[in-house]
């Protein structure tokens, strides 16, 4: 089991690099060799962690024979050498979970939509008839489900916050822009050994003459700067963050121990219902608006979040998290973010609560393993807690079936009802769009673009739906 854990986890950080908590090893001065061996130790650790955790949990995983004699296993898929994922004749991945469950592309086997009522239902049994039923009752109990049994309760008394500018550039971009280097010093004296921080880099247009709207990206510090991705969103006028999720919350469940999970646990394993990497993050970026939203160069009333890939997920929580984000962008994020988890396709609730991903969630989730449908929520409902905010989701035809496409608009479908109950438009189709024709005429809106795994394809169209709810650029 314990090599099955490690294939999966590194077919998956092909796709999702892992981003070490700073200060992070430099990459590009290790060898292959280093830069191997630095993931090998990393790999180890996260798996002993989630071995303990399902035992701290008293779950167990069935005993399963080998993969290649698996009755189960998709027809017609071969290994390259004697590990690493199955693959097929156009060389899609595909793997078995540590629950014997594996990886499915066929739509028929999918399923579809969840079932109608359960969103507009209390636990009682009560319909939820008005907007005022929503807001005082059922979004509370589908937050509570999220933060005790999905992602985790932030811990209610974190410690304080103090911003430094520490770095500013009056003619950055070649002059479009003001840049800043903000660091949030978090008081680690509780737990000295955990050295958490904020970092994000602010740009504001250079000739601005008034308070912009802005738009957060959730970030891996690791990354290249998106250069064309900023100067897109600064000649509409308004302003970016880069915000390093490193550096407050390391991407690995090697670093559990440290972080701001760590300052706050004081270095001990995490309780069933604490917060996870996903949580952390959300945090992290709320203490940032917080810093934003005093800034007399940015509008504090227009201030969104975009993510991608894990980083949608990231962005989607944070804003049903904290209703402050007025605009929430999730770009190709997947299961346990805008795809239909109980929809059996692709990545999978297996996926995520397996060695390489479960650090993104609360300890309670890895019960979900093997049981998808005692889950007491799906995608839709996370949607739905973003209402009546604007929500844009997004995905790719080429090299993105991993996040599921049409399992995300299957979402966006289903939490539309929500939209609708509040006085909002939904996405007002129940037919999948064609590629690269949006659906934006709601307050959810989708879009299949043509192409892969990014967020770049679709930021011309965002900044488009998203200007009917900022205010235009200032006049110069």
């Amino acid at each position: 089991m314990k090599k099955l854990a490690c294939l999966v986890l590194g077919a998956v950080l092909l796709r999702h690099v892992a981003v070490a908590q700073a200060p992070a090893p430099d990459f590009a001065k290790m060898s292959a060799e280093e830069r191997t061996a630095y993931f090998a130790k990393q790999n180890a650790a996260a798996y002993a962690d989630w071995q303990q955790t399902m035992q701290r949990l008293h779950l167990t995983v069935p005993q399963l024979g080998p993969e290649a004699t698996d009755p189960n296993r998709p027809a017609n898929t071969f290994r390259k050498g004697a590990s690493g994922p199955w693959l097929d004749s156009v060389g899609t991945n595909y793997f078995r979970s540590a629950w014997g469950n594996w990886t499915n592309y066929r739509e028929e086997l999918a399923g579809g939509l969840p079932p109608a009522p359960a969103l507009l239902t209390l636990a009682n049994g009560q319909p939820v008839r008005t907007a005022a039923d929503w807001t005082r009752q059922r979004r509370p109990e589908l937050l509570r489900l999220y933060e005790q049994t999905i992602y985790g309760q932030q811990p209610a008394h974190t410690p304080a916050v103090r911003f430094d500018v520490t770095a500013t550039e009056a003619g950055a971009l070649g002059g479009q822009a003001r840049r800043r280097e903000v660091v949030g010093h978090i008081d680690n004296s509780r737990y000295p050994a955990a050295t958490p921080r904020l970092a994000f880099t602010i740009y504001t247009p250079a000739r601005a003459t008034r308070p912009v709207p802005l738009m957060v990206i959730v970030w891996g510090g690791i990354f290249p700067t998106p250069t064309a991705t900023i100067e897109k969103v600064l000649a509409k006028g308004w302003g970016v963050v880069l915000f390093d999720t490193g550096a407050v919350q390391q991407d690995s469940g090697a670093g559990l121990g440290q972080g701001i999970i760590g300052l706050m646990s004081q270095g001990q394993p995490r309780q069933p219902a604490d917060w996870g990497v996903l949580s952390a993050w959300s945090w992290g970026l709320s203490r940032a608006l917080d810093f934003l939203v005093k800034d007399p160069a940015i509008d504090a009333q227009h201030i969104g979040i975009e993510g991608h890939s894990r980083w949608g997920k990231t962005a989607l929580l944070a804003g049903a998290l904290d209703p402050r984000w007025a605009i929430v962008w999730a770009s190709s994020a997947g299961s346990m973010g805008t795809s239909l988890e109980k929809r059996n396709f692709a990545e999978s609730i297996d996926i995520v609560a397996g060695s390489g991903e479960y650090h993104w969630m609360a300890p309670n989730f890895l019960r979900y393993g093997g049981h998808w449908q005692d889950m007491p929520v799906d995608a839709h409902a996370l949607l739905a807690l973003i209402a009546p905010r604007p929500l844009f989701v997004t995905g790719g035809t080429k090299g993105d079936t991993w996040v599921d496409p049409h399992g995300e608009f299957l979402a966006c479908v289903a939490a539309s009802p929500v939209y609708e109950l509040l006085g909002k438009k939904g996405l007002g189709s129940t037919t999948m769009p064609a590629p690269d024709h949006e659906l934006v005429n709601g307050e959810i809106a989708f879009r299949l673009h043509e192409g892969g795994h990014t967020d770049a394809l679709d930021w011309p169209t965002f900044l488009e739906f998203a200007g009917k709810y900022f205010p235009a650029a200032p006049a110069n």
